[in-house]
């Protein structure tokens, strides 16, 4: 099962495509490739909460492009509940693959995917993020807003570019480490990357 993240925070990008329009390729990709390996096929979007849910089937390829083609990124995000929840559901073993830009805390994430694991299911985590996310090479001072409270903050970026840089950097790190343990497969996407490439890059 594929489980993509439709939060709103998805819903932006600097290069051309959005980390959702990213994503849902992705998405798109995986599903179509687990279908002609005649494998069942799963599908749940969710954001603060499980928005659609298409059970794993053999014949659910065309039901899975639909919801995706008509999901939208619209509420604010939360892994816990919505993951939570479809733990019990998951509970036959097979691949569980989450995409999101993971805006939360790494134990979050973990307390999230952990259930999954523990049912015996091999978990992967795509983490998607815009390159300006990772590198933030903004040089004039702007007005910030936040994706999903829409709070916005006037920054002047060569004041804290190093911090924060150091904190996705420390974030993605964390991620990597913690995967590790559990085990969980993990694998940073920047949106500039070739969606060929990141496929091959996990297959």
């Amino acid at each position: 099962s594929v489980l993509p993240d439709v939060s709103k925070s998805m819903d932006s990008g600097t290069r051309g495509i959005t980390k959702f329009d990213y994503a849902r390729i992705l998405t798109a990709c995986l599903t179509n490739l687990v279908h002609h390996q005649r494998d069942r096929v799963g599908f749940v979007a969710f954001d603060e909460a499980i928005v659609e849910h298409v059970p794993p089937s053999a014949k659910h390829l065309d039901v899975v492009l639909h919801t995706l083609d008509r999901a939208q990124p619209a509420r604010p995000g939360r892994l816990v509940e919505p993951l939570r929840k479809l733990a019990e559901h998951f509970g036959r073993r097979g691949i569980i693959i989450v995409i999101s830009d993971f805006y939360a805390e790494p134990e979050e994430v973990f307390e999230a995917v952990g259930p999954i694991v523990h049912r015996g299911n091999d978990v992967a985590l795509f983490h998607v993020l815009d390159p300006q996310e990772i590198d933030f090479s903004f040089t004039e001072a702007s007005s910030f807003e936040d994706m999903e409270s829409g709070d916005q903050m006037p920054i002047v970026p060569g004041k804290l570019a190093d911090d924060y840089r150091g904190l996705v950097q420390a974030h993605i790190e964390t991620l990597k480490k913690k995967a590790a343990q559990q085990p969980v497969d993990y694998m940073l996407l920047n949106t500039s990357m070739p969606l060929d490439f990141a496929l091959f890059r996990f297959l």
